[in-house]
């Protein structure tokens, strides 16, 4: 395997960058900088062919099988300048035993030899992206392999539910003192009711990672613009007491207690003979129904909207106005925007409280593909019909749906996808 090298830390000025040479040659290659590479850590020299000097480093060097990507690996820490840098990089790429990595490349070969599975690069990948606390916890839990041993839980149960009925067909001849079928029909149970908890949680996963959406909705000039701007801290929409201001919608991400969310400002709901405008209602009427909580801006004489979703907020506009009760705001003040944002986060709480481990679609369809085989070895196991092979096959492809969940099989069509978001360093 080739050795490689790359920057693993982000470009540009900075107080350290680390440069990362992972294969066979990477302490070789190394020593042709710094003359003796240390044993685990040190502070070393680094020269060019001509002995000139380019910068004084702290070198660690890790063993293979104890590194991040499990072969020998060298980490340079330089002195983050851009010159420094583009130096070092510069004689390692005229080192013949050395090639630059591709995106990914360090994840890719830490998952080939064994020290990540696939449900740890993916969320290594989300660790990455992470903006608010609650994606960063989700993301350590999966990166710390949590999906992993679920799924090493569930193959340990049906290997030992497909072992048994296989043991009835090896001595179909001779007298089993035991029936196995109550103890399979257990295993089968547990694991699926399992699965499809998981299963439902992944919806809401997705959500907390990409970020939920909520959306202002109302009348023309009932304030949603200002709201907006409010809740936002600065002025991301235009207001104007002209009716129809906003022709498209706004959008706004906010870290709400942790939560990612994406505030969307909705042009006026109401029927209008211009033709740019109706454009606009029509996609905020999309839009408004596609997000997960919908902020319902009213008017003291406004009539109650039709369709409220369980979660939509019933909310009174320009409170400083007067208001009558209820949850009131005022963009224009800042009057009942804590209460407002203390109810969306609330709802949003709730929520991600029904979040398990698994947390991509991918994951959702290797578990209901193998509550599906289990469905149907359920049913045969009640049948008089003597399917113990054909139970024991469905089984065995549940196996291999669960299997699918960390990359034991089936990863190549998913590896292109996942490595493609990652930085050249990783």
């Amino acid at each position: 395997m080739d050795t490689i090298f790359a920057l693993a830390t982000a470009k540009g000025r900075a107080g350290v960058a680390v440069v990362r040479l992972s294969g066979p040659h990477a302490v070789r290659s190394a020593g042709k900088l710094m003359g003796d590479v240390p044993v685990s850590r040190g502070v070393r020299e680094l020269r060019n062919q001509a002995g000139q000097l380019l910068d004084e480093a702290f070198v660690l060097r890790f063993t293979e099988g104890k590194s991040f990507t499990g072969e020998e690996v060298v980490e340079l820490h330089l002195h983050g300048s851009p010159a420094v840098l583009a130096t070092v990089l510069r004689e390692l790429g005229d080192d013949p035993d050395l090639r630059p990595a591709e995106a990914g490349e360090f994840t890719h070969r830490a998952m080939d030899n064994g020290q990540l599975d696939l449900a740890q690069v993916e969320g290594l990948a989300d660790l990455i992206d992470a903006e608010t606390e609650s994606q960063r916890r989700q993301a350590v839990r999966v990166f710390s392999g949590a999906l992993g041993m679920l799924a090493d839980g569930w193959r340990v149960k049906l290997i030992r539910a497909a072992a048994l009925l296989e043991a009835t067909i090896d001595f179909a001849d001779e007298e089993v003192p035991v029936d196995v079928s109550p103890e399979v029909r257990e295993l089968i149970g547990v694991v699926k009711e399992e699965m499809r908890r998981e299963a439902k949680g992944v919806q809401i996963a997705e959500r907390l990672r990409d970020g939920f959406e909520v959306a202002i909705i109302g009348a023309p000039n009932v304030g949603k613009s200002t709201l907006l701007n409010r809740l936002a801290g600065r002025d991301v929409a235009i207001t104007s007491e002209i009716a129809g201001t906003t022709r498209d919608v706004i959008e706004v991400r906010l870290d709400l207690d942790g939560i990612a969310v994406t505030l969307l400002d909705t042009a006026g709901l109401r029927d209008t003979d211009d033709i740019v405008e109706e454009l606009g209602v029509q996609r905020a009427r999309e839009r408004a129904e596609r997000a997960d909580i919908r902020v319902h801006m009213l008017l003291t004489n406004d009539t109650r909207p039709q369709n409220i979703g369980v979660d939509d907020i019933l909310v009174q506009a320009k409170s400083d106005l007067g208001h009558e009760g209820g949850l009131a705001v005022s963009g224009q003040t800042g009057a009942g925007v804590d209460a407002l944002v203390d109810q969306i986060s609330a709802i949003l709480k709730e929520r991600v409280a029904s979040v398990g481990i698994a947390m991509r679609e991918r994951h959702r369809v290797a578990m209901l593909r193998a509550i599906d085989f289990l469905e149907v070895a359920e049913k045969d196991l009640s049948s008089d019909l003597g399917m113990t092979d054909l139970i024991a096959e469905e089984l065995r492809s549940a196996i291999r749906a669960v299997d699918s969940l960390v990359g034991r099989v089936d990863v190549e069509q998913v590896l292109d996808e996942i490595f493609s978001s990652f930085c050249i360093g990783k």
